[in-house]
Formats: structure tokens, sequence, C-alpha cells
């Protein structure tokens, strides 16, 4: 054989994995934020689930895409573990849509087709308007150019006649369950290490084609294919929290289940499919064009059996993946931790990524406000022992904020690194800026904890009044937090902006009021300059913060930028 056709098929197997990435990422560029609401809204039941898992697969062309993305809803709270494994069973089948794409490239020769695609596909791109459809279409004709080539390369090396390849495979018994092991073990590790099921089962097709890889064994590495790609969606879990971590477990549980009941009746159940497409598997001679349908109607038949078995036994799954994966031990809240992306694992889909940092500022969000509650408990402290304990963990919290912040960040930075759609680009720089806010946030409250610990140190104490003032400008103050939360929390076209304006404005005017009463109180001797002014610190401090609070909900409604 000869290196430059060992090249080819390298090649060829490089381009069909290109090819499918880039019409998966051009679809998923197309449907947007639309792809996640599909999926978070079309799983009221296991049946819808299993549609939607059908159809966002069969869309974006990629079992790994929807699954990884379906382990990021459950990672962010969006979808139920029982919700997500109706999901990947429906992407189990979805997936399957790729065999037949190249058995139609096996069985008619497309390669005329590609070029006239690739020129459509160029003026598309360059036409900006339509450019994700040029990619689409871009990633369509690679993957038929890369399938055509493949088949002509297998008809170029003319294994038929090879009598190395021949005896080779011939030397392994195809009736003998060993064999059939032996292969679906070398499917698995193949799968897992190219981190790609079409690529292998193209090469499977070429084999069987040829005639010399005996459609027995070609069977056995389609269902190690089967197992070696869960291995994608449980490697995105493994940063993740639990119910991640089981639904990514649940995906390999399904289709090690599936590969353990067709092997208890392998033989009959491969010719029963060979049946279906109208070939005899013990015949001397086989229309070696047919085999690449036998294997496509294989890999279609075995996931609708498996999940019309496993379909009405998901609540014993679900109990099962509970078991077997643990809750870890809850940490202390004060530690430093992101719940909801990895420090440095991308999802494999950064168009969904952005779902996940979102969870996650608001995560932040949420932090913070409770950090501001420490601050306004620490208002009414006096016992010195008590205040520095507070005081301290009021000190590690804004810590974390900065910790927070730069990892959101760099998270961010390396979604944007991947070709992502204008809109999602627009929406990163949005949350870059509602993290620099709602760290600014962090330093407000931490700057309120430094004066209460100065007044402390002190001599001299706020008067009943200004205790009475203080209390209603935080109260105010978290007003404003808690209506910054719910606009994170929610979705842009059901929220009212307005109500955040109104209280920052209730905050402004109640500071222009304790300042003017400020000055007229320190003329009148009521307290001395000193507290006087550590007390409009405090105020002035709620002021800006509700001015850093105003501007997240602004960045995160895509209005102009706020000044105080």
């Amino acid at each position: 054989m000869s290196i430059w056709i060992i090249f080819k098929i390298i090649g060829s197997l490089a381009l069909l994995i290109y090819g499918m990435k880039v019409m998966s990422e051009a679809l998923q560029k197309m449907a947007g934020s639309q792809l996640r609401h599909i999926l978070g809204a079309m799983t009221t039941n296991r049946f819808t689930g299993l549609l939607t898992g059908m159809f966002v697969t069969a869309s974006v062309q990629s079992s790994t895409a929807t699954t990884v993305m379906t382990v990021s809803f459950v990672n962010a709270g969006l979808l139920t573990l029982a919700q997500a494994i109706s999901v990947i069973m429906g992407a189990n089948i979805g997936t399957t849509f790729t065999a037949w794409i190249m058995t139609l490239g096996f069985s008619f020769n497309m390669a005329n087709l590609v070029f006239p695609a690739f020129f459509i596909a160029l003026l598309l791109i360059y036409s900006k308007r339509h450019r994700y459809i040029g990619d689409f279409l871009f990633g369509v004709a690679f993957m038929f150019f890369a399938i055509s080539t493949l088949g002509a390369t297998g008809k170029e090396m003319d294994l038929s006649h090879n009598q190395a390849v021949i005896d080779f495979f011939a030397s392994f018994d195809k009736d003998s369950y060993l064999t059939i092991f032996s292969f679906l073990g070398l499917g698995t590790i193949l799968t897992f290490c190219m981190q790609s099921s079409a690529a292998l089962m193209a090469i499977t097709m070429v084999l069987c084609s040829s005639g010399v890889l005996p459609i027995y064994m070609g069977i056995a590495l389609v269902l190690g294919e089967n197992i070696g790609t869960t291995i994608t969606s449980n490697i995105a879990a493994m940063g993740a929290n639990t119910q991640a971590r089981r639904a990514a477990f649940a995906h390999l549980t399904f289709n090690v289940f599936g590969v353990i009941w067709v092997l208890c009746g392998f033989y009959p159940f491969i010719d029963m499919v060979c049946g279906f497409v109208g070939v005899n598997p013990h015949a001397d001679h086989i229309d070696a064009a047919r085999l690449s349908v036998v294997l496509a109607a294989f890999h279609t038949t075995f996931n609708v059996c498996n999940t019309a078995v496993l379909i009405w036994f998901i609540p014993q799954m679900e109990r099962f993946v509970c078991y077997v994966i643990k809750p870890s031990n809850r940490k202390d809240e004060d530690d430093f931790r992101l719940r909801y992306i990895g420090g440095t694992s991308i999802m494999k889909t950064p168009e969904l990524s952005v779902l996940e940092a979102q969870k996650e500022i608001q995560s932040f969000a949420e932090r913070i406000q409770r950090m501001f509650g420490m601050v306004r408990e620490l208002l009414g402290v006096k016992d010195e022992a008590k205040f520095n304990k507070l005081y301290t963990r009021i000190e590690k919290y804004e810590s974390i904020s900065d910790n927070m912040e730069i990892e959101i960040a760099n998270y961010l930075n390396n979604v944007s690194d991947a070709h992502l759609s204008d809109d999602t680009k627009a929406k990163i720089r949005a949350m870059l800026r509602e993290i620099s806010e709602i760290e600014s946030i962090g330093d407000s409250c931490y700057n309120v904890a430094r004066t209460l610990s100065r007044k402390l140190k002190g001599k001299e104490d706020f008067t009943e009044k200004q205790y009475e003032h203080l209390h209603q400008m935080l109260e105010l103050t978290d007003d404003a937090l808690t209506q910054m939360n719910v606009m994170l929390t929610g979705r842009r076209d059901s929220l009212d902006v307005n109500r955040s304006f109104n209280v920052e404005n209730e905050i402004n005017n109640y500071r222009n009021q304790l300042r003017s009463q400020n000055i007229n109180d320190i003329n009148d001797h009521k307290y001395t300059y000193a507290i006087g002014t550590m007390y409009m610190d405090i105020v002035s401090e709620c002021e800006k913060l509700g001015d850093y609070v105003v501007n997240v909900v602004e960045a995160r409604m895509g209005t102009r930028q706020h000044t105080a």
C-alpha cells in the first residue's frame, strides 16, 4: 500500500471531521439562542424530550453538541436529570442520520456536485448577510468531498485483492463472540482516541464496502463507537456539579445497556437487520455497495430499539445513576469556587457556553448581595469580637469577588476566541461589563465595612438618628440589588428596567437630602465633623453602589452606558 494512499485516508478523515464541525457550528450560529430555548422549553415530558433531542441532533449533525449542551443545561439547573436522560436518548437516534448521509456519499459519486457547492458557499460567506448559510454549505461540501475521496481511495487500495489484508481479517472467526468482543473494544478505543464516531463509521464503511471486513465485525465496531462517543460528555461533565455528572453517566449507561442486550442476541439481531435491507449475511458474495446501507440500518435500528425499551425506565435509570454518583460533600459557601463553568475547560460548542457564563454571573451577583447583607448586619454589631469575625468574613468575600471576576473574564475571553455570531459577541461584551460592575459593588461593600471598622476603633458613635438614616439607605440599596438579581435571572422581553432606575433615583434623592442635613447637624453641634464624615462616606458609598447596579442592569438590557 502506497504511503500516499495512507495520507489520502488520513486527510479525508480530517476533512470529514472538519466539515462536520463547520456545518454544526454554522447551524448553531444561525439558530442562536433559539436552539437553547428549544432545548429548554420542549422537554415537558419524556416523549417531547426525546423528540427534542432527535430534532436538535439531526439539525446540528452532532450528538456531541447536543449531549454536552444537555449536560451544561443540567449543570445550570435548566433541565432536570430525567429530562436530560430523555434528550440524550433522542440524541442517540438523531445521530444515526449522519450514517445515512455517509451511505449516500458511498452509494453515489458526489464529487462533481461539491465543487459548485464550494463556489456558492464562498460567495455567500463574502456576502456577510448570508455568511452562516455559506459556512453551512461549505461544511456540507467538505463532508461529501471527504466521503467521496474515502470511497475512491478504498477502491484504489483494492483491498479485495490484497491477500495480506484478507488473511488478517480471515484469521478472526466471525462466528466467535471473542472476535465480536475484540472489535467492540477496538471500536470503543478508536472512537475515544479520535473523538469522532463519524470518522470511525466512515472507516468501517470503507472496509466493509471493499469486501475485506465481514459485516458482523463491522457492526461490532459500530457498537464500540456507541460506547466511545459517550466519553466526550463525561469529560465535559468532570468539572461540573453532581447532577451534570449524573446526566453524562446516564448517557454511558444507556449505550452500555443497549450493547449488552444486543450482544445477547447478536447474530439473530444482525440477520434481522440484514433482512430489512435485502442482504443475506451468510452469502458467499454480497453486493459491497449495500454493506454501508446495512451499517446505517443497524445503527438506526439499534438506537431506536434501545430507546423504545429504556424510555419507560427513565425513573429507574435516574435512581441508578444517583446511586452510583453520590453528591459531593457540601463545601462552605465562603469558599471560592465557580459553580457552572470550568476554569480551563471550554464546551465543544462555544455558542452555547454563553449560557453557563450567564448562570455564573447570576451566582456572582447573588453572592455579592449576601456580602451586602453582612454589611447591613455589621452596622448593628457593637461587640468587638463578633464585629471582627463578621468583618473578616466580608474581607474574604471581597477577595472571592476579585477572583470570580478574573475567572469569569478569562472564560469569556477563551470563548470569544472561537468563531461566534455577532449576537453572541455582543452578549460577551455585555457580560464582561456586568462582571466588572458587580466586582465594583463588592468593593463598595468592603469600603462601607472599612468605614464601620474605623468608627468602632474610634471613641465616637453614630447618633440614633444617623443609625435610622443609614438603615433606611441600606434598605434602599438592598432593594436595588434585589431588582438587579431579578433582571439577571429573567428574559429581556419580560423585564421592566424602569424599576431599577426608580430605585436609583430614590437613592440619589435620599443621599442629597442626608448631605444637606449632615451639614446642618454638624453646624448645630449634634455630632462632630469626624463622625459626620464617616456617616457621609457610607451614604456616598451606597449611592455609588446604586450606580454600579444600574450599570449592570443596562449591560444586561443592552442599553446606553449609565452616568451618575
